[in-house]
């Protein structure tokens, strides 16, 4: 039976401002330890993934708000 070593995520959204799409992704990896919990590891791997696009797309809004004023 194999043995998790390292688990690896990538998140990615796009988002239309105007006439334009942006696109946004992060990814990490992370080494395993056999006493790790992978279900949390991975459930934490996740959050981490999906939160730094959700801010790198916040960013992207924030920049053309501040544009309009």
């Amino acid at each position: 039976m194999a043995k998790t070593t390292v688990i690896k995520a990538s998140s990615r959204a796009s988002i239309k401002v105007g006439d334009s799409f942006y696109t946004v992704e992060f990814g990490e990896e992370k080494s395993i330890q056999d006493k790790d919990d992978i279900e949390a590891e991975k459930a934490t791997l996740w959050e981490e993934c999906n939160g730094e696009v959700d801010r790198q797309i916040e960013e992207i809004v924030k920049m053309f708000k501040d544009r309009k004023k």
